[in-house]
């Protein structure tokens, strides 16, 4: 159900993953064997199996052990999912922003900029997660035209 770095870093804005499932466990990993270790990040899965109250203290514990004074960044994969439903629903109590869509571009460029300020991290990694979605074959059609 969670996937946790080992350590923390205090400079750093907090990331935890909320998707269905061990999707963000998976992406976290894949994102540490590009970048290696990482503080202050975890990954909580949503599990049909798991009860509402155990899951959401799970993701307030999660967003709690990664706080340290600079906010946390919420990763969910499915916008009107279980996921972020639930996170967007610990906005108020917690220093959190919410960013829906997960995929590995988002992931990589949210760990690399973790010391700028939450609403500027926010940003960068909805703009990461944009522009890693390509068309591939359109790309390279536009290529081999030129």
């Amino acid at each position: 159900m969670a996937a946790k770095c080992e350590s923390r870093d205090k400079t750093f804005v907090g990331v935890v993953l909320v998707t269905h499932g061990a999707f963000g466990e998976t992406l976290l990993a894949a994102a540490k064997t590009v970048l290696g270790p990482q503080d202050n990040c975890q990954a909580i899965g949503v599990d049909v199996n798991i009860g509402v109250d155990e899951t959401m203290e799970a993701i307030r514990s999660a967003i709690r052990s990664v706080e340290n004074g600079k906010g946390v960044l919420a990763l969910t994969d499915l916008f009107g999912g279980s996921p972020t439903t639930m996170s967007l629903s610990l906005m108020k109590s917690e220093n959190l922003e919410v960013i829906t869509g997960v995929n590995l571009p988002m992931v990589v460029a949210t760990l690399q900029a973790r010391l700028l300020p939450l609403n500027e991290l926010a940003e960068k990694a909805k703009d990461a997660g944009q522009q890693g979605i390509k068309v591939a074959g359109a790309m390279l059609r536009k290529k081999t035209k030129k």
